[in-house]
């Protein structure tokens, strides 16, 4: 099939100081192809100056997140034939200023996940000295949210986000509710008292953008609801 191919382009080192959209029209695409795959065609054989982030090309590193038809998705894991359309836009993901054509700044959303202090805290020494046990039952109380790849695909379909560049975003409660309700960790209050802000937490107004750009399933809405519910109970574990 033949596919039309319109990709957002912005490079002020190069002159082109205003966004614009190139469009390029690649012949015999399989409608299995990846989007990721028609953009390494568009760089490999239409304009070497191309510039967006891929890496492990498996859904895994989370460094392909794009605005594909409009929708927050990896382009490594986004179908030609999933569109259901000869003509298909690929833009930069929102909220984030743009670097360099699909290319944002990352910057501000790795601050806002470092900001929930996102890995274990616990001094105290186990009795046996060699792990920290934990019952089945535990550890599927937060499994869900052990799989975010911070791709952003979250954080910056979320309307709050756009609007308010404060708001810690969606992918960072995720982040923090995985460690608040590990029963390991000791840390869970001073995370709450993070996400209590007004930049925090309850600036969610639920629209669910998130759980539906997630590439992983998770049920992002879900854990940001029970992280608010954390902190209005006083339920930590």
């Amino acid at each position: 099939m033949d596919i039309s191919l319109k990709v957002f382009r912005y490079n002020p080192e190069a002159g082109r100081t205003k966004p614009a959209y190139d469009t390029y029209l690649l012949n015999g695409v399989d409608p299995t192809d990846r989007i990721l795959d028609l953009l390494e065609e568009v760089k490999d054989y239409h304009d070497g100056t191309l510039s967006f982030r891929r890496s492990c090309a498996h859904g895994v590193c989370g460094s392909d997140a794009m605005r594909i038809n409009g929708v927050n998705r990896l382009a490594c894991k986004a179908l030609v034939q999933d569109l259901n359309s000869n003509s298909i836009t690929v833009e930069p993901i929102l909220g984030l200023k743009v670097i360099k054509d699909l290319i944002v700044d990352m910057k501000p959303f790795f601050d806002s996940y470092k900001s929930v202090m996102p890995f274990m805290i616990n001094d105290d020494i186990p009795e046996d000295g060699k792990e920290r046990l934990q019952s089945i039952a535990d550890r599927e109380r937060f499994d869900d949210t052990t799989k975010c790849i911070l791709c952003a695909a979250c954080t910056t379909s979320c309307p709050t986000f756009w609007s308010d560049d404060k708001y810690v975003g969606p992918a960072a409660i995720v982040n923090a509710h995985r460690f608040i309700f590990d029963t390991r960790d000791q840390a869970a209050e001073e995370r709450l008292n993070i996400l209590n802000d007004e930049s925090g937490v309850f600036r969610c107004r639920t629209a669910f953008n998130c759980t539906e750009a997630c590439p992983r399933e998770i049920h992002v809405t879900q854990a940001v609801a029970e992280v608010k519910q954390a902190i209005v109970s006083g339920v930590i574990k």
